[in-house]
């Protein structure tokens, strides 16, 4: 059995529920995404994870804090994790960032890495995440699961860079829905994804449907992802 590394987006907020761009804004998560985190807690700690490292936005840490305490582990915060700096497009919703920034919303639809509102690009988050996740998997003895809470935009860029796969096909990997993961498995050839956007299923009423997912699925909604043209960033 080879090392494995699930990647965990963290749960709702007020913003993904009125379709604010979230960006590196600090969002606490609101009262169904407590839930959420209280939920997929229950349910990673029986992958009996050897460390559990975080975001250090609050909504990542509130995700990851209920998994740390479930587990024992201590809970390492680190910055690259965080989501896609989106300079001025934080606080708006779509609409407005498309109004109000137009020749760089067409680039972004026609599937440009661009900065966005003046921030990072999808390659420049990718690959500090995808650093972070590097250095903190070497820690692990064989056989071991590292959990990396991130958030939508992140997570896909860290998956697109530890699966060496080029920027401009980073968008056939599906946003993670709110508390929905992905899972990485070690090899002599790299690593392989074995899971995508898998979810618990409708647990705590999310009223945006990104957990009607059925039990344990693979596959998943991409509803209230943070870095999404025309949804819930």
């Amino acid at each position: 059995m080879s090392r494995r590394v699930v990647v965990l987006r963290h749960g709702r907020t007020a913003f993904n529920a009125a379709g604010r761009i979230q960006g590196q804004l600090d969002v606490p998560l609101d009262e169904v995404g407590l839930a959420q985190a209280t939920a997929v807690a229950g349910v990673l700690a029986e992958a009996q994870p050897y460390a559990v490292v975080s975001s250090d936005l609050a909504r990542a840490r509130q995700t990851a804090e209920p998994l740390a305490a479930r587990t024992g582990l201590p809970l390492r915060l680190d910055p690259r994790l965080r989501e896609i700096s989106l300079g001025a497009w934080e606080g708006m919703t779509a609409d407005e960032a498309m109004a109000q920034y137009p020749a760089e919303h067409e680039a972004w639809a026609r599937g440009e890495d661009v900065r966005r509102g003046g921030g990072e690009t999808y390659a420049e988050a990718g690959a500090r995440a995808a650093a972070c996740i590097t250095e903190a998997v070497t820690e692990l003895p064989a056989d071991c699961t590292l959990i990396a809470v991130t958030h939508g935009g992140t997570g896909r860029g860290a998956l697109g860079v530890l699966l060496e796969l080029d920027v401009a096909d980073w968008w056939r990997l599906a946003p993670l829905g709110n508390t929905c993961w992905s899972v990485l498995v070690g090899g002599l050839r790299g690593w392989r994804l074995e899971r995508h956007n898998t979810g618990l299923g409708p647990l705590v009423g999310d009223a945006t449907g990104a957990h009607d997912l059925g039990s344990r699925a693979v596959g998943g909604s991409s509803s209230s992802p943070d870095v999404e043209p025309r949804q819930s960033l």
